[in-house]
């Protein structure tokens, strides 16, 4: 599903990876670890191709980093969830808002917005926080919204960017477990953190990003 074949990118004469190469499978669960400023959110961004690499290549389903045009990157991100370690709910909508305007922007029909709402609502377990304002939210349930938000268009990979950070461990453990049962109905989900503890308490294929380079780490995972 996923490529990334001896990927090159520097920034300010910087090289930030050195012909990192790894690939991942439709349905797999990946934790991505390393040091803060690693690089874990600039290798996130290529996988959406927010980021072109300078040498080697990115493929995601049909799509190449070479190759892809302009007019084909919203039909790509699509096809993609993204979780936010800050969230980036709009404030001034409540929770039904915030996850309809995103179906409204790709022009889903009304009675399509609502059954999908009511159903990530459901999965993330705040039915009853529909109507409510982000500002009125815990921290946690802002993240749970934030993967609602990622999931409602029913994407192949969710990409989670330090969702964690801002959270207690009890609260962390919540978001991960979450995002667990959504890898468990099929999705895919790159989980990028700092946080080892997380990592360890769920046994998966766990990679860091070491002195530029892609290391594959151990923790009984498969």
């Amino acid at each position: 599903m996923l490529e990334f074949k001896d990927v090159e990118v520097s920034f300010n004469n910087q090289k930030l990876f050195n012909k990192i190469s790894f690939a991942m499978n439709h349905g797999e669960f990946i934790f991505l670890t390393g040091k803060s400023g690693c690089g874990k959110s600039s290798l996130l961004q290529m996988v959406y191709m927010n980021l072109i690499p300078q040498a080697g290549v990115i493929r995601l389903l049909n799509y190449n980093s070479g190759k892809i045009t302009k007019r084909e990157l919203p039909l790509l991100r699509r096809k993609l969830g993204i979780v936010f370690q800050d969230f980036r709910l709009l404030k001034d909508r409540n929770v039904y808002d915030n996850l309809a305007f995103v179906l409204e922007t790709t022009n889903v029909k009304s009675r399509e917005i609502k059954r999908r709402i009511n159903h990530v609502l459901t999965e993330v377990g705040l039915t009853h926080r529909r109507k409510s304002m982000p500002a009125e939210l815990s921290g946690g349930e802002q993240q749970r919204i934030g993967i609602a938000r990622a999931i409602i268009n029913e994407p192949v990979l969710v990409l989670a960017d330090e969702p964690t950070g801002n959270l207690d461990p009890e609260t962390s453990l919540e978001i991960l477990d979450i995002l667990k049962k959504i890898n468990q109905r099929g999705t895919a989900v790159i989980f990028a953190t700092h946080n080892y503890e997380l990592v360890k308490s769920f046994q998966t294929r766990t990679l860091r990003i070491e002195e530029g380079q892609i290391v594959s780490l151990d923790f009984g995972g498969k």
